[in-house]
């Protein structure tokens, strides 16, 4: 292995390290896990309720970020949760979304789903999307 070749390899890990940074993987996962803690986010989803149990967005692939801010914000507006962490965690998708910070879930600024499901299930979605970053990262 020549030295170019050593010196490409170096500078793709720190890219992807800083990628990974930028997605604030740690952050997301501890406060996503926090709010898995609460009691409230346990109701059923009903589709046409307006209370904090109605549906949110189950993101397709490539849609998470705009979906993660999608349903972030519904929950806001509908005190579903600590709200602290909900505008937290809404504000670190939405920064990750305008500047395509985490390139991997920012592939559409419109989020796209085929299927809704409870805060719970919501909440899962996030946790496993970002914990796949974080084992990708390992």
């Amino acid at each position: 292995m020549n030295a170019s070749m050593l010196s490409y390899i170096l500078f793709s890990c720190l890219l992807l390290s800083v990628q990974a940074q930028n997605c604030s993987v740690r952050e997301i996962i501890r406060y996503t896990n926090r709010l898995l803690e609460e009691s409230s986010v346990s109701c059923p989803c009903r589709e046409t309720a307006v209370s904090s149990c109605s549906c949110l967005p189950i993101a397709e692939p490539g849609h998470e970020l705009a979906c993660f801010v999608e349903g972030t914000e519904h929950m806001l507006k509908n005190n579903v949760s600590s709200n602290a962490i909900i505008t937290r965690l809404n504000l670190i998708f939405q920064t990750q979304l305008d500047r395509k910070l985490c390139e991997s879930l920012a592939r559409g600024d419109q989020c796209q789903y085929k299927t809704k499901g409870t805060v719970k299930e919501f909440l899962n979605k996030i946790l496993s999307t970002y914990r796949a970053i974080n084992k990708h990262r390992a």
